[in-house]
């Protein structure tokens, strides 16, 4: 008999729509067993969520770092007697400053004024962070270890001034991880200046390198590689698996390797950035309002460029990185560092800067989210009160000015105080440690419980240093 073909259009027995069905039934299993592995590897990732150690008052940190040390006595700490004694030698002892040029006392070329209901005190230099002032807690008692900018540096954001330690993005990484699953925990984004003692500043130590600051450029492609050169994803998949299953290999040979182990992580989270990233940096969905409150329309090249930088830290702290640092834009001037040329050096770094940080603390209080995200505005350190040469400023670690907002701080609020000069913190002073140990506070970690087991000692960003400072807690 010749063999006849079955109708595809013929009615199903009751076995054959079973025995179909089960194949369905099959694949909606699969489906939820997919979601438990991606959730298994989510586990295994060291960038996971983990618990915090008691409840915080924040999730994220917004780190905008004020390269070079931007002059408390012109910005949030004004001297009446540095305008009453305007060119005369300083009456006060003072030590050997960095360049020992000592010059005469030199009076701020901007006018300080009382701001907002709070009345806090800030510089004309500064016009759109004054309007935001009853949002801001000013830290006028700073203090730092060290007068030079590399071991400033590496002591503002790693707690010791030696290269090699975990910087505070690392920390803050390791200890909480992070809340997105295609983004690294620790991301840098670089204006332009990258600060004296180079990426180490950012740098994981002894730390996994899953935990390091990943390094976001200013242009449109932020990061090397970011777009694969294969034309094919399942072609880069099967690459990265290759990669994967060669590490494995070598670990079953020679041990877990702890290296090896945070470049696969790396390896992954790399290949998840890819599609990340161009939606992060397109800005897709910003209004032409927020582009103008953060100044992308300003005339002024690298105030463009850091509402760039300040508008993509909200975008990134919305998707749960935990850590996002801005380094300054290069204005021409050697950052805020102005040894001479003071006024012309401070009002370029600040109308490149002013602005996009106003914005940044208006649209994280409209979107709610100032409420959860801390933000830090800081310098390595301080200025003297008196010239060097004619009309710059040197070094000052004994008692400058940095501000904080958000988060669970004091809002509106002045703490510590420095001599009638402006040179050292005579009350409320408030170290590095200090400063780590409350930030780590408000992000729900005890600093004295954050440690690593290194070199035969439990290691923590703050030593065997630290104190919460309770009065700037709201």
């Amino acid at each position: 008999m010749p063999h006849v073909h079955r109708s595809p259009w013929r009615p199903k027995t009751r076995r054959e729509f079973l025995l179909r069905g089960a194949h369905g039934f099959g694949a909606l299993a699969l489906g939820a067993l997919s979601a438990d592995w991606a959730r298994a590897d989510r586990r295994r990732d060291p960038l996971a969520p983990k618990p915090p150690q008691f409840e915080p008052r924040t999730r994220a940190v917004i780190f905008l770092y004020m390269d070079g040390g931007p002059s408390q006595v012109d910005t949030f700490d004004p001297k009446p007697r540095l305008d009453r004694e305007n060119g005369q030698p300083i009456g006060m002892a003072i030590p050997k400053t960095q360049f020992d040029d000592v010059g005469d006392v030199l009076a701020s070329p901007w006018k300080t004024r009382q701001r907002g209901e709070s009345g806090l005190w800030v510089s004309d230099l500064l016009p759109h962070i004054a309007s935001c002032a009853d949002d801001i807690c000013v830290v006028r008692s700073m203090v730092s270890k060290f007068p030079e900018h590399t071991a400033a540096n590496y002591f503002l954001h790693t707690g010791h001034n030696p290269q090699g330690r975990p910087s505070m993005g690392a920390w803050i990484a390791y200890g909480l991880g992070c809340e997105s699953y295609d983004l690294p925990g620790y991301v840098v984004l670089n204006g332009g200046l990258i600060p004296p003692g180079g990426i180490e500043n950012f740098g994981s130590g002894f730390l996994p390198a899953t935990y390091q600051g990943s390094v976001f450029g200013s242009g449109q492609v932020p990061l090397a590689n970011v777009v694969p050169r294969e034309g094919d994803s399942a072609l880069q998949r099967r690459k990265l698996a290759l990669l994967e299953r060669l590490d494995r290999a070598g670990q079953e040979r020679e041990g877990t390797d702890e290296g090896v182990e945070a470049a696969i992580a790396n390896y992954e989270l790399a290949f998840r950035m890819q599609a990340a990233v161009p939606e992060l940096t397109g800005l897709s969905g910003e209004s032409e309002a927020t582009r103008r409150l953060y100044g992308f329309d300003h005339p002024y090249q690298h105030t463009r460029t850091y509402a760039r930088q300040c508008l993509l830290a909200r975008r990134l702290v919305e998707r749960g990185v935990r850590f996002v640092e801005l380094t300054c834009p290069h204005t021409g001037h050697d950052r805020w560092d102005q040894h001479g040329g003071l006024k012309k050096g401070h009002e370029d770094n600040a109308r490149a800067t002013d602005q996009p940080v106003a914005a940044l603390l208006k649209d994280l209080k409209a979107r709610g989210l100032l409420e959860t995200t801390l933000v830090v505005w800081a310098g390595e350190f301080g200025r003297t009160p008196m010239a060097q040469g004619k009309d710059g400023r040197d070094h000052n670690p004994h008692g400058f000015s940095i501000w904080l907002a958000g988060g669970g701080v004091k809002a509106g609020h002045v703490h510590g105080e420095t001599d009638e000069y402006g040179y050292f913190a005579v009350d409320g002073k408030v170290e590095i440690y200090d400063l780590h140990a409350t930030m780590l506070h408000l992000l729900g970690m005890d600093h004295e419980k954050l440690t690593v087991r290194f070199s035969s000692r439990d290691m923590r960003l703050t030593d065997v240093h630290g104190r919460l400072v309770h009065q700037l807690l709201a």
